[in-house]
């Protein structure tokens, strides 16, 4: 089984991490573990080493439990959303995580929602989890 994990670092981020970690354990599965950036002469270097260390954070995290994974720090000019979904279909991933910010209304309509744009538009079922997961 291939499991993918949307990650940035969040305490959202952190929660779907466990839960990815449990059930990757269970079914034996390879996590992916990604990060979208816009790429481009955008990009600063403090976002691209906080997002390094993130994604170690993550992969030792899962190491520690005997987990295979690997990390990738995707910068394709796609919304983390469009990241996520075309990651999954290139890779035929089983099953993804991602972890849900509880944003405003106006945060919605102005911003969207990336675990939505997931949840709609993936090619397999989604995990989503928030963080008062423990």
């Amino acid at each position: 089984m291939k499991f993918l994990l949307g990650f940035n670092g969040t305490e959202e981020a952190k929660a779907a991490l466990t839960l990815a970690r449990t059930h990757a354990e269970i079914f034996k599965a390879k996590v992916f573990i990604i990060t979208s950036m816009g790429g481009g002469r955008g990009e600063k270097a403090e976002e691209i080493n906080k997002t390094t260390r993130d994604l170690e954070f993550a992969e030792k995290f899962l190491k520690e439990k005997g987990i295979a994974c690997e990390t990738i720090q995707l910068a394709r000019g796609m919304s983390p959303g469009e990241d996520v979904v075309s990651f999954a279909e290139e890779h035929e991933i089983d099953q993804i995580f991602v972890g849900v910010e509880k944003k405003s209304r106006t945060q919605k309509i102005l911003l969207g929602s990336t675990a939505q744009y997931i949840i709609l538009k993936a090619p397999c079922p989604v995990v989503s989890v928030n963080r008062s997961f423990k």
